[in-house]
């Protein structure tokens, strides 16, 4: 497995879920259904994830065909597309059992794939550099497919688009050839795996450490986008700058996940992590200044550029510190605690509106800080365990 392999196993799948959050509740909007029911059947095909987070971890720790599961979780959420993509002449109670399902799926191609990546790619900060690169291609690509394709044709024919790119990865995993994690461990129950991951994640304290950090940063980070839309009201009286200044932080993202792709820091996981939070959560502070209807904008998109970097960290640590035998199922309970905070982080900056935009940016980018600082209960000189270092 190669990078050029591995990015067309995981940005398609991720791509797909970043564009289908925005193309439901355009679909339902198209088919008269209202914001409403789209708000709720975006929530359907996300909100699984934490439940079937462990789930879905554990049976690829003891799965002996790993690359199955993986790619059948692919064509699960592309035929759920599919079948979402029919909203209207289909029943929105069918719809939102389809997306349940994709959302159960979900957690294979997120935290499950990362755990697989150096498996292929052999140096581990490029290999989490790569898988982080993925994840912003999705995130950046995904909304701006979906835009494209409305844009063009209708909301149907981009959910569509979305089915299409799933399925796109399901068979892009199939030449990766990856093995069981491992080895020759059998764990003596399902759930006695399940058990001993959460177990491992609580109670190994580097694990503990960057787990609480990256859920709270998630937290901060949920509720940017209803912040910048404050935060635009306020100063401008458009709403639709709001999208500008999300936008400029996933192109700051992305930018910054293609230099640490080709470049990744040489200083300690924890440290990039650490800072690299800071970084964000100060510079999210600064854009609450009004300097100009620019400042907010490239405040944002500067702060988006240490993301990239951090993230590639977190992931490497998490593997780092994870027996090979536990590996799957602590990348997927990580990345689902991720998805609920960031959600909870949105239901919380919209309850929070009234506080005023500008405490409500500070508040995010403090939020960041505080998720950097925790680094600094990271255990100093902590070895690797997972085996390989």
């Amino acid at each position: 497995m190669g990078v050029a392999a591995y990015l067309t196993a995981a940005t398609p799948p991720r791509l797909a879920v970043g564009g289908i959050t925005v193309a439901i509740p355009v679909l339902a909007v198209e088919q008269g259904a209202g914001v409403a029911l789209g708000g709720l059947l975006a929530a359907a095909a996300l909100g699984p994830s934490i439940v079937a987070a462990p789930v879905a971890g554990a049976l690829l720790d003891r799965s002996r065909r790993p690359g199955a599961l993986l790619a059948g979780a692919g064509v699960v959420i592309a035929s759920a597309y599919v079948v979402a993509s029919f909203l209207g002449p289909v029943p929105a109670w069918v719809v939102a059992l389809a997306l349940i399902a994709a959302g159960a799926a979900t957690p294979f191609v997120f935290g499950g794939l990362s755990s697989f990546v150096t498996e292929g790619i052999p140096d581990e900060r490029r290999a989490y550099a790569i898988d982080a690169l993925a994840y912003n291609l999705g995130a950046v690509a995904g909304p701006a497919a979906v835009a494209a394709a409305a844009a063009l044709g209708s909301a149907r024919i981009a959910t569509l688009v979305m089915a299409g790119s799933a399925l796109l990865g399901a068979a892009g995993t199939i030449p990766l050839r990856l093995r069981p994690l491992a080895g020759a461990h059998e764990p003596a129950s399902f759930f006695g795996t399940i058990a001993a991951g959460f177990r491992h994640i609580a109670t190994h304290r580097p694990l503990a450490v960057i787990t609480a950090s990256g859920t709270l940063s998630q937290f901060g980070a949920g509720g940017l986008a209803i912040a910048a839309v404050a935060l635009s009201v306020a100063r401008t009286g458009d709403p639709g700058e709001g999208a500008i200044i999300v936008t400029s932080f996933a192109i700051g993202g992305l930018l910054g996940a293609l230099w640490n792709s080709r470049r990744p820091p040489r200083r300690s996981p924890e440290w990039v992590m650490g800072w690299g939070f800071a970084a964000t959560g100060l510079l999210t502070i600064v854009a609450a200044f009004d300097l100009g209807p620019t400042w907010a904008i490239a405040a944002i998109g500067a702060s988006g550029l240490f993301t990239a970097p951090s993230a590639a960290a977190m992931l490497l640590i998490r593997k780092q510190q994870s027996p090979p035998e536990l590996r799957s199922q602590v990348f997927t309970v990580g990345a689902g605690l991720r998805a609920a905070a960031a959600a909870a982080g949105a239901a919380v900056a919209g309850l929070a509106a009234g506080v005023g935009a500008e405490a409500l940016i500070v508040a995010i980018g403090v939020v960041w800080v505080a998720s950097g600082a925790m680094l600094l209960a990271y255990p100093a000189g902590a070895p690797s365990i997972d085996g390989e270092g």
